[in-house]
């Protein structure tokens, strides 16, 4: 299902603010699966193919505790290949000791759900096939069911756990947001995501391409919430790809005309949403 790649928009990377590096590089690599791309003292790059990198986790002097009630990322998700390799992952999970903070079926995707020690969001799921997916006119219909422990597990090898599959991506970021209705006009009007599903006024799930969702944008911190305050544990940014930079001017031109901030640093292209959530635009 190519939902990731050229002509859609999507989220490619993740970049968080940590409290301790190095304990989580064993979290991300021993519990999660990543594979360490690169290492500095304040920095550790993941990846799950050995090339392409998913996740930057950086440590600063003097880091907070995550804030309670702030916007920023509710969970970043990792999109595994297959059925199977969910249940294997939930195999390797349950044996860690790890502990978990649900398991749910979508019904367009089947999903676990844990935080990292700094309380950063994660889920780790497997798309169903997009001709099992229901739609009604341009909404995709979700929901958030039980997962089917024993049925997923029957589908497990019992092959020796060696890490998240060279497959793995980002699937999409879910965050919370200060104001659903401000967040439509910058990530609709601005960056050009279609909403796939509403959730009423609390929530809302948007994608390029009619996949199920690229983002998710939510209130569950409060309407009117406030941006995190500058070095606390929490998303630092994420990377959106698109597929051309004929589609990158055009984002501008219509970040602009919304008012958004857009700037370009060092040949890099920013732009924030209402609620603070910092984004790097890249051509892919």
């Amino acid at each position: 299902m190519n939902f990731h790649q050229n002509p859609n928009t999507f989220a490619s990377e993740v970049h968080l603010l940590v409290s301790d590096l190095n304990r989580s590089i064993s979290f991300y690599t021993e519990v999660i699966g990543f594979k360490v791309l690169e290492q500095s003292d304040s920095k550790a790059i993941f990846t799950a193919d050995g090339a392409a990198p998913l996740l930057t986790v950086t440590e600063s002097e003097n880091v907070q505790p995550m804030q309670p009630r702030r916007t920023g990322l509710y969970h970043f998700a990792l999109l595994l290949p297959t059925r199977r390799d969910l249940a294997k992952a939930l195999r390797h999970l349950v044996q860690t000791g790890y502990p978990l903070q649900g398991a749910s079926d979508h019904l367009v995707s089947e999903a676990i759900y844990l935080g990292d020690p700094d309380g950063n969001g994660i889920e780790i799921y497997a798309d169903r096939p997009k001709e099992d997916w229901s739609w009604r006119g341009d909404q995709v219909v979700m929901s958030t069911e039980p997962l089917h422990v024993e049925e997923l597990m029957s589908l497990d090898d019992q092959e020796a756990w060696t890490g998240l599959p060279s497959g793995t991506i980002m699937g999409h970021i879910h965050l919370h947001v200060a104001d659903l209705h401000a967040a439509e006009q910058f990530y609709c009007n601005g960056l050009g995501f279609d909403i796939v599903t509403q959730y009423g006024t609390q929530a809302l799930f948007i994608s390029t391409g009619s996949y199920h969702h690229h983002i998710g944008l939510n209130t569950w911190n409060g309407v009117g919430a406030a941006a995190p305050d500058p070095n606390h544990v929490g998303l630092l940014f994420y990377t959106l790809v698109l597929p051309s930079q004929v589609a990158l001017n055009e984002t501008i031109q219509r970040l602009q005309q919304i008012g958004a901030w857009v700037e370009e640093q060092h040949s890099v292209t920013w732009t924030k949403d209402p609620s603070g959530n910092l984004i790097e635009l890249r051509v892919g």
